[in-house]
């Protein structure tokens, strides 16, 4: 009997660990804020998208995890995604206007907004998406929301790790990081470089050849902490990225054989340098932040999508051609106090600081239907001051107030004798209530209110002489010039953990009131030979709103189990808008903004250190543009990794999209382009990635 006992209790005591409690999930921090935050501890609605997520994916770009941030899409129209929307807020294209961004990307503290192709994710840390206008924390670029790039810091102790992948179309990329100490525990490094490979997913019938939608990406940062003293520590950053892709996706056919006979490029070289300085006064911590960036992008493309020879007596041929150099320089100083300064009997932490941004863009475009080249310059000089105050009314109660004012200064002329220097002050700021309910949970509430600047839209200005008809020309007057666009964002939000840690909850609730909203939209003049002149600008719609629900949930269920959910909910609308055409769109639904989205998915790991993880994620129809009623269809795509790790090697096979679904990343339907059919007004769609299968590794040397 004792024996039998005996083999009971160590059998037990064997299967203890199956049903012991699983370990607390990783406590996630975001940077973007003025102080670093627990996520928990954030009260607005934020996604972290982290290194282990990217890897997992193996995410190269931005557009390969940007579905798992419920409310966040993007649109392409290029090689990759460029343009990015949150809560259905966003910008879908560029061509020759200026681009004032809703949606701010910043990479390790340098600002690219309006320039996407920077977003790859090479030794990538976190991506932080911070939904919701930052008109306190970033200003006028972030109308809807921020995008925070920050990769890996350098690391107190060497190590190295080299990578490689292989996958379907000629895809291939290898990469190297190395880290540790220059100086023992004063100089420490990082360096990364990677570069990317692939042939893309397009087929060109009448070149016969399958890589005129290309990817060709390198990119290059180096990382310097200097730890000076006890007081001082100082970062340096210095990337270099050189995206030089193929642009050559839209078919007559709406398939992924093109007939262009003028492929296009879309390329982007951009250098940049960044400072951070982080000082000890006594009374607060002084942060210096600077940086230099300088980019050179040509987006080019075959206009017919066709060859000379293919409708003989309706075709035309054209080639379009942008070119944009942007220099930009950006200071900022703040005061962030710390325990021994708070102020009001020592219950409220605050920020103070100024910012100064330049930038400088110079655009030369060449068309086939210009009698010479088109160039404008477009300045743009921001001063800024702000001020945050995190303030305990109680034990459980804390009240966070913060303001921005700005002086937004341009000054735009081009070839075509259009000038234009406004100059315009702008404000925003936030005020939000937090309420801890106990340990790891709280609920909040507040206001937000987010600007975008105003401008001239030269395109028209310079159109003025396209035609004769009096319709058409008080159209183009009435289209000159548009205003600026404000946001007010309300919100309710819950943050908590659950079973020690084990399960972890963001929701938010969040109604969004946009006045004078900024709309893109097009007009179509016809042209002597039957083709379409496209003259793109900006308007203002007199109302819109934005609202809808974020949830995001994490489990750990097991020590070998992890699983999520993400969710978003969305509901857009135009307000008292009448559109180009003189069409009332009232009512209708706003562009790029799904109904839902979701993503749910997992990690099991069987053991010996294999793995596995599912990922299913999927959004609703929704309409490309303003312009048209052309609509995204929903869909839904499954991506899965089998994989082995230990201390050193890392080996895994993955499918991205393993059902081969259909999907689009963007689509026109306002025109014909077809002259085997006469032009007839049809959709064109730009295909999402198909089927990708590939195989990566990875060795670390410490």
């Amino acid at each position: 009997m004792k024996t039998r006992h005996t083999l009971i209790a160590a059998s037990l005591a064997a299967a203890a660990p199956v049903f012991a409690q699983p370990p607390a999930l990783e406590e996630l921090v975001v940077t973007a804020e003025f102080r670093s935050t627990p996520l928990l501890d954030q009260s607005a609605s934020t996604s972290v998208v982290t290194g282990e997520d990217i890897s997992q994916r193996a995410g190269q770009h931005l557009e390969d995890i940007l579905n798992l941030a419920p409310n966040v899409n993007y649109a392409s129209g290029a090689s990759r995604a460029r343009f990015f929307q949150i809560r259905g807020i966003g910008e879908r294209s560029q061509f020759q206007e200026p681009l004032n961004p809703s949606i701010g990307l910043v990479i390790d503290g340098i600002d690219f907004s309006g320039l996407g192709n920077a977003g790859t994710l090479f030794d990538v840390d976190q991506v932080e998406v911070l939904r919701g206008p930052q008109g306190t924390l970033h200003g006028a670029n972030a109308l809807a929301g921020l995008i925070n790039i920050r990769s890996a810091a350098p690391a107190d102790e060497p190590s190295m790790r080299v990578e490689a992948m292989a996958a379907d179309y000629g895809t291939w990329s290898a990469g190297i990081v190395g880290t540790g100490p220059l100086i023992s525990d004063t100089l420490l490094y990082r360096l990364a470089v990677n570069t990317y490979q692939s042939d893309g997913f397009v087929e060109n019938d009448f070149l016969d050849t399958d890589d005129t939608n290309n990817r060709d990406e390198t990119s290059i940062r180096g990382k310097l902490r200097w730890l000076m003293s006890d007081d001082n520590t100082v970062d340096l950053t210095a990337m270099y990225i050189d995206i030089d892709n193929g642009y050559d996706t839209f078919s007559l056919d709406n398939t992924r054989q093109t007939l262009s006979d003028e492929p296009g490029r879309d390329a982007q070289e951009s250098t940049a340098l960044g400072l951070d300085w982080r000082s000890e006064l006594g009374f607060a911590q002084l942060q210096t932040l600077a940086s230099y960036a300088t980019s050179e992008t040509e987006y080019s493309y075959d206009e017919d999508w066709s060859f000379v020879g293919i409708a003989p007596g309706w075709e035309y041929s054209s080639f379009d051609q942008y070119l944009r150099d942007r220099d930009s320089y950006s200071l900022e100083l703040r005061l962030v106090s710390d325990e021994s300064n708070r102020l009001f009997n020592d219950s409220s932490d605050w920020v103070a600081g100024v910012y100064y941004l330049a930038d400088r863009e110079d655009l030369e475009r060449n068309y086939t239907y210009l009698a010479g080249p088109f160039s404008s310059t477009y300045d743009t000089d921001t001063l800024a001051v702000f001020g945050q105050l995190d303030s305990d009314l109680s034990d459980a109660l804390t009240l966070i107030a913060g303001l921005r004012y700005e002086e937004r200064d341009t000054d735009y002329s081009d070839s075509n004798d259009v000038a234009s220097d406004p100059g315009k002050g702008l404000w925003g700021g936030r005020l939000t209530l937090e309420y801890t309910l106990g340990d790891q949970q709280m609920i909040y509430g507040g206001v937000s209110r987010g600007y975008r600047t105003h401008g001239v839209n030269a395109n028209i200005l310079a159109s003025m002489d396209a035609t004769d008809d009096p319709d058409e020309l008080e159209q183009l007057r009435s289209l000159q010039e548009y205003d600026e666009e404000f946001l007010l964002n309300y919100e309710l939000g819950f943050k908590g953990g659950f079973a020690d840690g084990t399960v972890l909850v963001r929701a938010a609730l969040f109604y969004m009131d946009r006045e004078d909203q900024q709309v893109k939209g097009s007009l179509v003049l016809p042209r002597e030979d039957g083709s379409t002149q496209f003259i793109d600008h900006i308007a203002n719609a007199a109302e819109g709103n934005n609202y809808g629900l974020e949830l995001e949930t994490n489990w750990q269920a097991l020590d070998s189990l992890s699983l999520y959910a993400n969710i978003g909910l969305l509901e857009t609308e135009f307000e008292d808008y009448i559109n180009a055409d003189g069409e009332d769109l009232s009512g209708r639904e706003q562009a790029h903004a799904p109904g839902y989205q979701f993503a749910v998915g997992g990690r099991f790991d069987f053991g010996s250190g294999f793995y596995g993880r599912l990922d299913v994620e999927g959004k609703d129809d929704f309409y490309f543009s303003d312009r048209h009623d052309v609509q995204a269809p929903s869909y839904e795509l499954l991506h899965a990794r089998l994989g082995w790790a230990n201390d050193h090697w890392s080996l895994a096979l993955w499918g991205r999209n393993l059902t081969d679904e259909d999907y689009y990343v963007r689509g026109f339907g306002s025109f014909g382009n077809d002259p085997r059919k006469e032009y007839v007004t049809e959709p064109y769609y730009q295909y999402g990635e198909p089927r990708m299968v590939g195989v990566s590794a990875s060795y670390s040397f410490q």
